[in-house]
């Protein structure tokens, strides 16, 4: 499919210089640019590329000036990163999308299937499922028994969603991911370890986008949350219990242990380690690596273990990394201390 620079420009609210009948059909990066492509700069940094690029149209901030002749069509627009995402959505959305039972697949009778929908070969779906209308369920994804999923939501190969759990509409869960696995849920007893069934659910709401090997785990009882607009990266883990609130954003290698509360629109790089029983407020950014043993209070921008502000953090990195020095000056000094001493 092609777009010209013109019907982008009005999709975008953008400004052509050029020939506005440039038309593009893929998308490449300005250094990698090809003709045919549409690019972006949305940093000065890379602005060398812009005057020999091949790609046919490229988008631009306002605030970058071109002070050089370019021989590609330029669209200026205020963030050219917003842009990009927004055409990026309309070229996905026009992708047509899969629809129809394939015979290699297993739907249960006591299943209801909506309309519209697609899936794949050996894909599993069993007793008491109901799928929405719109859905895509890719080859080898498994749905168990009595799971609820709404309407457009799309289950990628080998995905496992476990019995009884209930999924929103739009949700995407990517290759491998598992929800509602049991939750790690273990009593000793003197010679080895008793097992706590556990016999809740796991509660995805809609607009959730789900990681490829992320796992979510079902509850000791209830349900464990993911809300509205969250979205996990991949091999994220999710113990049993937690709750984490919408919009907030996990990147990958994120681990909330049990029965914690997550608030909305929190931001936590990777490998970012969350304890159990605790609650995060909302608006929480924390940076990668970060270890949290206890609770936060809202809006914190914090990292390190344990999470410290992030100038508190930086000095005292660099502080760390003079230690070395300022031992051998601390013995030097006691030295100097003891021989002071004996001369009294």
């Amino acid at each position: 499919m092609k777009f010209t620079a013109k019907q982008i420009a009005e999709f975008i609210q953008g400004k052509v210089v050029g020939d506005e009948n440039a038309s593009v059909h893929t998308f490449a990066k300005i250094e990698d640019s090809v003709p045919g492509a549409i690019s972006f700069l949305a940093t000065p940094k890379y602005i060398q590329y812009v005057y020999n690029t091949k790609s046919s149209i490229v988008l631009v901030d306002e605030a970058i000036k071109i002070d050089r002749p370019v021989s590609t069509t330029l669209i200026l627009v205020k963030n050219a990163r917003d842009c990009v995402a927004k055409l990026l959505q309309l070229y996905e959305s026009a992708k047509p999308r899969k629809v129809g039972i394939d015979s290699l697949s297993f739907i249960s009778p006591k299943a209801k299937i909506g309309k519209n929908v697609y899936v794949g070969p050996f894909a599993c779906i069993a007793d008491g499922v109901e799928i929405g209308d719109n859905c895509q369920i890719y080859p080898h994804a498994t749905i168990a028994e009595n799971v609820k999923m709404g309407s457009g939501c799309t289950v990628y190969p080998n995905a496992s969603i476990y019995h009884d759990c209930k999924i929103g509409n739009n949700v995407i869960i990517h290759s491998g991911a598992v929800i509602g696995a049991d939750g790690f849920g273990f009593a000793p007893n003197g010679e080895c370890y008793d097992k706590i069934p556990q016999i809740g659910i796991v509660t995805i709401e809609d607009n959730v986008e789900i990681g490829a090997n992320t796992c979510i785990d079902r509850s000791t009882m209830g349900s464990t949350y993911v809300r509205k607009g969250v979205k996990l990266d991949n091999l994220v883990q999710i113990a049993h219990n937690t709750d984490i609130g919408e919009h907030t954003v996990m990147s990958s290698q994120v681990g909330v242990a049990g029965s914690t509360k997550v608030g909305q629109w929190c931001m936590f790089g990777g490998q970012v380690g969350i304890s159990g029983h605790i609650n995060i407020g909302n608006h929480v950014m924390l940076g990668a690596q970060s270890g949290v043993p206890s609770s936060i209070k809202d809006n914190q921008q914090l990292i390190g273990t344990p999470p410290m502000r992030q100038i508190s953090f930086f000095k005292s990195q660099a502080l760390f990394q003079r230690l070395p020095d300022i031992y051998k000056q601390l013995t030097a000094l006691q030295k100097e201390v003891e021989e002071l001493k004996k001369k009294k």
